[in-house]
Formats: C-alpha cells, sequence, structure tokens
C-alpha cells in the first residue's frame, strides 16, 4: 500500500449509493491519513469534487440515475489528474474494458476493501489488454449474460427473491434453482 503513499495521494472520493458501503470504507481511508470525500448519486459525486477535488476516486458503476462511467469524464474535466476506480458487483469483460477506455485506471468487483482498492490504484490497468476493436472483447456464454442479469435484477430488488421472480417473468422456485447453481 505504501506505494500509493509514495505518490502522494492524500485525498480520495468514494461515491457508491450504498452508505453501508460507502461509510465503512470512508472510515478505512480516514484511518490511512486520507482526506474522504463522499456521494451517492455521479451528480452528487461532480458537485463534491468541484468543491474539494482529491487524487484519488472510486465510482460504483451501478447506481440511479447515471452509471459510475459516465462521471469518468466529468472528474477528468475537473481535474485531470485523478485517478479513477470503477467498482462493481456486476461487472462484465467490456464493462471493464469501456471503463479503462474512458480513463479508469482499473475496475474491480465488490465487495473490496480499502487494501483491495489501494492495491487497485497500484497496479493500474497493469492488467488490462484493452483491445483496439469491439470485435476482440470475449463475447459472454449465453450462461453467463443469464446469470449477470439475474443477479442484476435482484440487486435492484434488494435481494427479494419473489419480486426479481417476478420481474424476470419466472417462477419463485426457479428462480431459487437457478441461484443454487454455480456461476459459469
Amino acid at each position: 500500500m505504501s506505494a500509493v503513499l509514495d505518490h502522494d495521494f492524500q485525498s480520495i472520493l468514494l461515491v457508491d449509493d450504498s452508505f453501508v458501503l460507502r461509510d465503512r470504507l470512508a472510515e478505512a481511508f480516514q484511518e490511512r491519513g486520507f482526506r474522504v470525500s463522499v456521494a451517492g448519486t455521479c451528480d452528487e459525486a461532480v458537485e463534491v469534487f468541484r468543491a474539494a477535488p482529491t487524487d484519488l476516486a472510486v465510482v460504483d458503476l451501478r447506481m440511479p440515475g447515471r452509471t459510475g462511467l459516465s462521471v469518468i469524464a466529468d472528474l477528468k474535466a475537473i481535474h485531470e489528474n485523478v485517478q479513477v476506480l470503477i467498482l462493481s458487483g456486476f461487472g462484465s469483460i467490456a464493462t471493464a474494458i469501456d471503463a479503462i477506455r474512458l480513463g479508469a485506471v482499473n475496475f474491480l468487483p465488490k465487495p473490496a476493501d480499502a487494501d483491495d482498492i489501494l492495491s487497485a490504484f497500484i497496479r493500474g490497468g497493469t492488467e488490462v489488454e484493452v483491445p483496439v476493436t469491439d470485435d476482440q472483447i470475449p463475447v459472454p456464454t449465453l450462461a453467463q449474460a443469464e446469470w449477470e442479469h439475474i443477479h442484476r435484477v435482484l440487486a435492484d430488488c434488494n435481494n427479494n427473491i419473489s419480486e426479481a421472480a417476478r420481474r424476470l417473468g419466472i417462477h419463485r422456485r426457479s428462480l431459487q434453482r437457478k441461484l443454487r447453481k454455480r456461476a459459469p
């Protein structure tokens, strides 16, 4: 973690609609000596960042309103040297590549703690090969796409299986069976 601190990064913006995760991370970064700013939406993040730019920004991918990808350019327009990391519980290879193309230094799956996030900033995009064309992006299998979609809908329903099954148009027991299977 000292490599991040060697770069004299002293401030971080945490953008997540889950106040529990956001506050837990904020506390962890404050304990590490960071000045921490927080926001619950992309629009709020831009306002907070404009008032007090930070060295680093951790942005959740899926939030009400705009996605985390849409805020990368806004933050970079305000402070071009900000390093942005996208955090997501439902990321895909294509989304990670989009994040890197838009200027994020890395893309990290949830759950992640402060050490995971700092490590991802240290690694930057070194582990990600960004394809030149969209044709080079691996296409997920139908099973992978279904798994990702089910979990995205489930998260939108706050893990309420009955509501998720209703939105997906399948029986609750069928959804429970699918959830018991291992991820493809």
